[in-house]
């Protein structure tokens, strides 16, 4: 079948390729449609690694992905043939002590499509668990379903928070998934929550959601911003999604005493961090590794309209121009929020 292949730093290509894959009792394939340029796919094209994980043989990329089922294995009963389905793109040691205890993200033997060495989805087809594949509700289409793995970010984040009804919220870092964080903080039931970033242009598009307070940090209007919507008192929860150096080290900076700092983004290396300011309002610190559980309920929550994505897609691209998809991705257009491969 043909798939998009990251042959070593700087070079991808579309190639005819054969994979070891058998339908088991529990599987499904599924044929796929639309597959999300995820940030580490980028990362992976430019640099080969990210960390510890170094790709040193040719790699299927993506991650985020809808498809239409093919076949299912004798114990799959929750979809069936022609079904429209996302998958959770980690595989699981389902005997771990992790999975067992439900925080499955974190089994250390997890097997993440488009991590070395394991092969990602931006391909015709795959065989997946079935456990891990969810059907699309009629009214959310394939690019919104292979937007819940990013959306699924933020809801575990929002969940994370602990939010309270009417908290307000301060996300750092108006990339994808600091905008997917803010749109969940909101589901998630606070009445505002303020988005900050370098860029104007990411800005416009968090600007249009109702809800959203877009500030550019450069601006000075940040800490004005903060004070008018919460009398002064700071933000009850503090999202950072950025991974900027910066960002993390004043981190409680616009927090209320008390309040909840959710660490999203990751620093490419260690980061420092003010902790007598933090001390000093006993900030509450919670992190998040991708997420556990999510999918049912972001799927729930597309579904009934309080999840909107659709504005986030910023250009859909044909599977055959998969590497001019890539190129533009890894331009960093401060425009752009999601680019979308189609596979037909």
């Amino acid at each position: 079948m043909k798939a998009l292949v990251l042959e070593q730093a700087g070079k991808i290509a579309i190639q005819e390729r054969q994979f070891d894959e058998t339908l088991g009792d529990n599987d499904v394939q599924i044929k796929i449609h639309s597959v999300g340029i995820c940030g580490s796919d980028v990362h992976y094209y430019q640099h080969g690694r990210i960390g510890p994980f170094v790709v040193n043989a040719p790699m299927v990329l993506g991650h985020e992905a809808a498809g239409v089922v093919l076949a299912v294995g004798k114990n799959v009963r929750h979809v069936k043939t022609g079904d429209r389905v996302c998958m959770e793109p980690g595989i699981p040691d389902m005997n771990s002590a992790q999975t067992r205890a439900g925080i499955y993200n974190l089994d250390p033997a997890v097997r993440f499509w488009a991590t070395p060495p394991i092969h990602g989805c931006l391909r015709e087809t795959v065989i997946h668990p079935g456990a891990f594949t969810f059907r699309l509700p009629d009214n959310v289409g394939f690019a919104e379903g292979a937007m819940v793995e990013p959306l699924a970010i933020g809801m575990h984040a929002a969940t994370k928070a602990g939010i309270k009804p009417g908290d307000i919220a301060l996300v750092i870092g108006a990339g994808p998934i600091g905008v997917v964080t803010a749109l969940a903080a909101l589901a998630g039931g606070c009445s505002d929550v303020i988005i900050c970033d370098l860029y104007d242009e990411k800005l416009q598009v968090a600007a249009s959601y109702d809800g959203l307070h877009a500030v550019n940090n450069q601006s000075g209007a940040l800490a004005e911003t903060v004070a008018r919507l919460t009398s002064g008192n700071g933000v009850d929860i503090v999202f950072e999604c950025s991974g900027a150096k910066p960002a993390i080290a004043g981190i409680a900076a616009h927090i209320a005493p008390g309040g909840t700092a959710v660490l999203v983004g990751m620093p490419v290396d260690a980061a420092p961090l003010d902790i007598v300011a933090a001390q000093a309002k006993e900030v509450t610190f919670k992190t998040i590794f991708r997420y556990a559980n999510m999918y049912p309920r972001t799927l729930r929550l597309l579904s009934s309209g309080k999840l909107r994505v659709q504005p986030l897609i910023s250009q859909t691209y044909k599977f055959a121009d998969s590497v001019a998809a890539f190129e533009r991705a890894a331009s960093g257009r401060p425009s752009d929020i999601k680019i979308m491969l189609e596979m037909e």
